[in-house]
């Protein structure tokens, strides 16, 4: 599962087989699996290591005091919560499960010498914290400017490109293990919003939902309908 991780960096630099060694090396340490709905760490909390998504969908969100929450991003296998997150002294946010996820602590010392020691894998992990970045940007935009279908369209290209970039997809095809209150408390939209713009997306042919399999027949043109320009991902450019 720590493949995912080697494959997502790769997207950013070359690794050689020492920044691979070191990366699996990382990864071998202490492994949690949880339940859907628990939390990895939650707001208030001190965070002391880096979590690193080795199988299942993870979120970060809010949470209001009346039991509203927001769903601020979702974290897929691959997804470290943070490089630099122990140097806070408390959360601003939780992180939790949406399914069952199996997760890695990273601790600090080991974070700070593979960064010392490999500078490919120093330059990567920067790009992963400028896409993190960008990702917000454009949920932000999508919060509030695209419209039902073109923010749930968006949303849909986005976690395609995503999980095809750790090899999780299959063809036009990945799971979507998410409920539709989960897709809602991300976009912003009520369950039943949810409900009626995945079938207008259906009724559209832009995607097909069979369970829990989502196919986009035809990405070019979800991405069209969706105003979808994946070029915030900064996926296989690399840094100047």
């Amino acid at each position: 599962m720590s493949e995912h991780l080697i494959r997502k960096l790769g997207q950013f630099t070359t690794l050689s087989d020492s920044d691979r060694d070191a990366i699996l090396a990382a990864c071998g340490g202490k492994r949690r699996r949880i339940d859907p709905r628990e939390d990895i760490i939650r707001e208030g909390e001190n965070p002391t290591h880096v979590n690193l998504i080795l199988d299942g969908w993870a979120c970060r969100y809010k949470q209001l005091r009346d039991g509203r929450r927001q769903i601020i991003s979702f974290l897929l296998p691959g997804d470290l919560c943070d490089t630099h997150v122990y140097v806070l002294r408390e959360m601003d946010h939780s992180i939790g499960a949406l399914t069952p996820v199996t997760f890695a602590e990273i601790s600090r010392e080991t974070l700070n010498r593979i960064t010392a020691e490999h500078p490919r894998i120093t330059h990567a992990l920067e790009w992963d914290a400028l896409v993190t970045a960008a990702i917000q940007r454009e949920w932000t935009v999508n919060l509030g400017r695209r419209i039902a279908a073109e923010r749930l369209g968006h949303l849909l290209c986005e976690i395609f490109i995503r999980l095809r970039g750790v090899g999780l997809t299959e063809g036009h095809s990945y799971i979507l293990p998410v409920t539709q209150a989960d897709l809602g408390n991300a976009m912003g939209l009520s369950s039943v919003h949810i409900n009626r713009t995945l079938q207008e997306l259906r009724g559209c042919g832009l995607i097909v939902l069979k369970g829990r399999q989502l196919t986009i027949p035809n990405l070019a043109a979800l991405q069209t309908a969706s105003l979808f320009n994946p070029n915030y991902l900064h996926l296989g450019r690399g840094g100047r």
